[in-house]
């Protein structure tokens, strides 16, 4: 699945079956792609036989719980999961965190939002599996440049080693991890410091510019980090 643009398959575990179809109907708008099912038995036998990108987990269910199933989920692999549940206390929130869950979400929500923090999870479950990928490389070369993974160095095309900040080391990976692609922001912010902006936020810019002085950029002749007028930046640079 590409970052942005592929079709999402997720899987819905509620017992309210109107919930469901109604929820599946709503998510197909955004190209989201909705299997419905009522109980742990019914996820599992969903697991086994098809891929999905996300797992969106009531809490209280007929049989096993939710944290049971998501202890289950977490056992068997990585796949992002989002507790939808209208149980919001902090203990409920933060034990469901604590085994494994992506982000939690509580009933009544705002399907818009749940959209939103669905695309979040998927972003960041794509880039740990891409920066999971680079880093077995050991070394990345871009343009002359290489970045051991190990030791977080950077040498330049002339041999010279160039110190980064963790910030900027995990921006950096940010790019390589997504070349040639438009990145927002937003973006950027969630990737290289895990954490949300809002729409006053720049400090994303001002670590764009530190790196751009490590790599030798000129923002106004860039050729490896472009600004895209209005949308963000884009790692121009093959690897």
């Amino acid at each position: 699945m590409s970052f942005t643009s592929a079709r999402i398959r997720a899987l819905l575990v509620d017992d309210d079956a109107e919930i469901g179809i109604l929820l599946c109907k709503y998510l197909e708008k955004f190209d989201i792609h909705c299997t419905a099912v009522g109980d742990g038995s019914a996820m599992r036998e969903a697991l086994s036989h098809h891929t999905f990108d996300v797992v969106l987990l009531d809490l209280m269910l007929p049989g096993e719980d939710g944290l049971t199933l998501l202890r289950h989920v977490r056992n068997k692999s990585n796949i992002p999961v989002i507790m939808l549940t209208a149980r919001g206390e902090s203990s409920d929130k933060i034990l469901g965190l604590e085994l494994g869950a992506d982000d939690y979400v509580v009933k009544p929500f705002d399907t818009r939002e749940l959209v939103a923090r669905m695309q979040s999870v998927i972003r960041r479950a794509q880039t740990e599996a891409k920066n999971q990928q680079l880093a077995s490389e050991n070394e990345i070369h871009f343009q002359g440049w290489k970045l051991h993974c190990p030791s977080r160095q950077l040498l330049s095309p002339q041999k010279l080693v160039v110190p980064l900040s963790n910030s900027e080391y995990k921006l950096l990976r940010a790019f390589l991890a997504h070349p040639k692609q438009i990145l927002t922001r937003d973006q950027l912010l969630e990737l290289a410091i895990g954490k949300s902006s809002n729409s006053v936020d720049r400090s994303i810019d001002l670590m764009v510019s530190r790196l751009r002085q490590k790599l030798n950029d000129d923002p106004r002749q860039p050729s490896l980090l472009e600004t895209v007028r209005g949308e963000g930046y884009v790692f121009s640079a093959s690897l």
